[in-house]
């Protein structure tokens, strides 16, 4: 029997800013009950009213349909998986132009698609996902070395990977930056950080919003997942003030099925047909002039 989609309420107290503690903010867009706001003292854009600890890991189990076509290798989701993946390496090699016997720890790991890329290209691959069923996959479909839970629970050693990658994760964190100041102490010194995340200041989210509030509808944002809206200012300060040293940003766009919907769903709903054809060509232009919705961040540990 299928088992029902779970689903998180929003909570009722706000939250202070993760990157400055400040409590001054105004709101940006409002969805399913959850509240962006743009703290007014940083700029960092966040979900002030977060589902709690329990909430939150509810969403990332196969039982909430969390990456569960994952697990099905001749899946399109799969393929368009592996195609990020793909990407994901290419990325890391322009900040290791070599990656040969470097060992990385892939944060958020799924089910281990970008990990099996890295050790096709020499790497030696690691792995830390909470989802049991795409952590599984990954140690029995892949061979990878996958630690299901919290990455702390692993004990990894100190100074122990030379790359350290966190695609799409960042923003789903509860503790951001608590994160990554726990995070630097596993890179040894000159070590890779590399962080990928949806950008709030591409040219596509920037263009869209001042319609989100008429329309009621703004696919950028993604409450409760993404509780997090990061910019490359945003993001560049936050990593910094974990204590690594920026290296550089690399620019892209999200795949447009993604914001944009297929052909099937547009059948379903014509408005989301109609916003495709207003804003699928200024996510194109995006990229194209260095401006698209999808940010890469590398940093050194000094």
């Amino acid at each position: 029997m299928e088992q029902e989609p779970i689903h998180t309420t929003a909570g009722n107290a706000d939250v202070a800013c993760n990157m400055c503690g400040s409590a001054a903010c105004e709101n940006l867009f409002t969805k399913k009950d959850y509240r962006l706001v743009c703290c007014t003292n940083c700029g960092l854009a966040y979900i002030a009213n977060p589902p709690d600890a329990e909430g939150i890991t509810a969403i990332y189990t196969a039982k909430s349909n969390y990456h569960d076509q994952l697990l099905d290798s001749g899946s399109d989701e799969y393929r368009r998986q592996r195609r990020t993946a793909r990407q994901h390496m290419q990325m890391l090699r322009q900040f290791r132009t070599d990656p040969d016997g470097l060992s990385v720890l892939d944060i958020g790991c799924s089910s281990g698609i970008f990990l099996d890329e890295a050790r096709s290209a020499g790497m030696v691959s690691t792995g830390a996902e909470i989802s049991p069923e795409t952590a599984e996959f990954a140690r029995k479909h892949f061979g990878l070395s996958i630690h299901q839970g919290d990455w702390r629970g692993a004990e990894f050693a100190d100074a122990s990977f030379d790359v350290i990658t966190l695609f799409d994760v960042i923003e789903h964190l509860p503790d951001p930056l608590g994160e990554l100041e726990a995070l630097h102490r596993l890179l040894k010194a000159g070590g890779l950080l590399l962080l990928s995340t949806p950008d709030i200041d591409g040219l596509f989210p920037r263009a869209s919003y001042p319609l989100a509030k008429t329309l009621d509808y703004w696919p950028h944002p993604e409450p409760p997942h993404h509780l997090f809206q990061f910019s490359q200012k945003t993001l560049a300060a936050m990593v910094e003030k974990a204590g690594f040293t920026i290296e550089g940003a690399r620019h892209t766009s999200i795949d447009l099925s993604y914001n944009f919907g297929t052909p099937k769903s547009w059948k379903q709903s014509p408005k989301m047909l109609a916003y495709a054809a207003l804003f699928a060509p200024v996510a194109v232009l995006g990229q194209a002039i260095g401006k698209g919705d999808w940010l890469y961040l590398g940093a050194t540990k000094p």
